[in-house]
């Protein structure tokens, strides 16, 4: 890959994409593992002229080294995103990705929490008191009611919560703002939360308004490690995270009436699609409902 190339490419990704840098680094770095696979095989250091049969050959020595289908598609997506803007800037006239197929991939369905655990988890916490716990506390309920992602809840800042009309203003990918809603109890204890941060001797990060007790605005691992902990006591489930809690908010929305499109707007998803994946869970509690009512099943 030339470093114009690449210098482009990278641009294109931060500025018209608006991508994090941590996805652009993952793009980059999926190249550049081809780039160096494609020397070594092919003696080859152009990428830009390379032809199916060669990236063939490297599906194949990843899925030979043991690298799962979902690793391998993921690589060749960043790969075919490279093509395409190639092609967008006429850097090349043919797509070498152009009638690639995807791996075949097991879908793993990702189980939410049940009202029962969700109930016992925050239980487990009836008098909170100090920074921590009501910090701690605060941020699982905002997980659950309103459906943020992990990111966003780290980037929440103080100024875009509007204590008048209850709602936060939240960035999601690509830079998206969406405007959510949130109960008042949550307002309350957003309320409480800033009065005992307000009492920290050191505030680094204070535009952010979940920080650590040092001042400094949360990181992805301390959130990850803070739900895992809080759901370890009254769940059995593998996987215990703050995306699963998001899973969460729209399975029990949908469960309770909620339409697709509202669930699809407040989870800031730009389609359908996206959203639809959260209904496994609802279509089992519809069957449920459907089984103990319909006049057929009582003969």
């Amino acid at each position: 890959m030339t470093t114009n190339n690449k210098e482009a490419f990278r641009n294109y990704l931060q500025l018209e994409k608006k991508y994090s840098p941590h996805t652009i680094n993952a793009y980059l770095n999926d190249i550049s593992y081809f780039e160096t696979f494609n020397k070594e095989s092919f003696d080859q250091d152009v990428i830009e002229q390379v032809n199916y049969s060669q990236i063939r050959s490297w599906i194949v020595s990843l899925v030979d080294d043991g690298v799962s289908n979902t690793t391998v598609n993921r690589k060749i997506a960043s790969l075919k995103a490279f093509y395409k803007f190639l092609l967008k800037i006429k850097q090349i006239e043919i797509n070498p990705l152009l009638k690639h197929k995807a791996l075949k991939t097991e879908k793993k369905l990702q189980i939410p929490f049940s009202e029962k655990e969700l109930v016992d988890a925050l239980s487990q916490h009836p008098d909170v008191e100090g920074f921590e716990e009501i910090r701690d506390k605060l941020i699982v309920e905002l997980f659950y009611t309103a459906g943020i992602r992990r990111t966003e809840l780290i980037h929440l800042k103080t100024a875009n919560i509007n204590f008048t009309n209850h709602t936060i203003k939240v960035l999601g990918k690509r830079d998206k703002e969406r405007i959510l809603p949130i109960l008042p109890v949550i307002v309350e204890q957003i309320n409480e939360y800033i009065k005992e941060r307000s009492l920290l001797e050191i505030i680094i990060d204070s535009e952010y308004l979940f920080i650590t007790k040092k001042g400094l605005k949360l990181n992805d691992s301390f959130v990850y490690r803070l739900i895992n902990s809080y759901f370890s006591t009254v769940s059995e489930k593998v996987k215990k995270s703050p995306h699963i809690l998001r899973h969460t908010f729209a399975t029990h929305l949908l469960n309770n009436g909620a339409d697709l499109n509202s669930v699809k707007e407040l989870l800031g998803h730009s389609s359908l699609a996206s959203t639809q994946i959260y209904t496994h869970s609802s279509l089992n509690e519809l069957k449920k409902v459907y089984k103990e009512a319909h006049p057929r099943n009582k003969k």
